[in-house]
């Protein structure tokens, strides 16, 4: 979706994955899509406690915030409640201390050329 949503033709120039060392991440269609689409892949090492923390941070925040106030039906309203969650929420009116207390749609309209780094990123 991020490549759909901020690529150019499916390219993201100088764009960086940061991800656990996952089966799902390190598959080989994961990094050779990745890869076709201009992207690092970047894996913390393991047992490294804050390689990950602003996306456990956003998995416990929708978990208490989504998640555990509500039941749905069928998946398929569970997904579109986690869609409105992540695209209509988080990434529009969601403030986040990594990004300057900026939204991400905020921050990347203010940094075009840091669209997934973070302010504190060299």
């Amino acid at each position: 979706m991020a490549i759909d949503s901020r690529g150019t033709a499916g390219q993201i120039p100088d764009g960086i994955i940061h991800a656990d060392h996952g089966t799902r991440f390190t598959s080989w269609i994961f990094t050779e899509h990745a890869r076709r689409a201009g992207l690092l892949l970047s894996l913390g090492t393991v047992g490294d406690p804050y390689d990950n923390a602003v996306a456990e941070s956003f998995w416990a925040r929708m978990q208490t915030e989504l998640l555990d106030r509500q039941h749905w039906r069928t998946r398929v309203e569970l997904a579109n409640a986690i869609f409105e969650y992540i695209e209509g929420f988080c990434n529009r009116r969601r403030r986040h201390s990594a990004l300057a207390y900026m939204s991400p749609i905020q921050f990347e309209t203010t940094h075009p050329l840091n669209l997934i780094s973070s302010p504190a990123s060299p």
